[in-house]
């Protein structure tokens, strides 16, 4: 392993507008007008917490954004657009979540906080996420 891909975890994504989906459920648009995204090299970044999605992609799903946040990056202090919640999917698990929204240029990005929402953690020396071994890698929700 070279050290440019040394710690880099990536895993394919799918990214779903969730209005979209509830507009499907409730059949007032058809299942295959959901608009989604599948993301074959998103970034686990355990530094982040929630998840980024690039404006263009943003655009892309119909994302309405409803607030601003101010963040605090490697390059310093910005802010970035909140928007509606999204279904994500990563090896068959789902959660809802907020999307953020960062430069074109930017890899989608997937924090701690949808890891945990999905109960991955990440295996560094094999370079991907696993289910959580405290619950024998089956995705259970704690609520305590």
């Amino acid at each position: 392993m070279g050290t440019e891909t040394m710690g880099r975890v990536v895993v394919k994504a799918r990214i779903q507008n969730l209005n979209d989906l509830f507009k499907a459920r409730e059949g007032h648009l058809k299942e295959s007008e959901v608009r989604e995204i599948e993301v074959e090299d998103a970034l686990i970044d355990t530094g982040a917490y929630m998840l980024f999605v690039s404006r263009r992609l943003i655009k892309q799903l119909g994302l309405k954004k409803f607030r601003t946040r101010r963040i605090r990056t490697a390059a310093g202090t910005s802010s970035a657009g909140v928007y509606d919640a999204v279904r994500l999917t990563i090896q068959g698990r789902e959660c809802t979540i907020d999307v953020a929204d960062v430069p074109n240029d930017c890899p989608v990005l997937i924090g701690q906080i949808p890891l945990e929402m999905l109960d991955f953690v990440v295996d560094l020396r094999n370079q991907k996420i696993i289910g959580n071994p405290e619950h024998g890698g089956e995705h259970m929700i704690d609520a305590f």
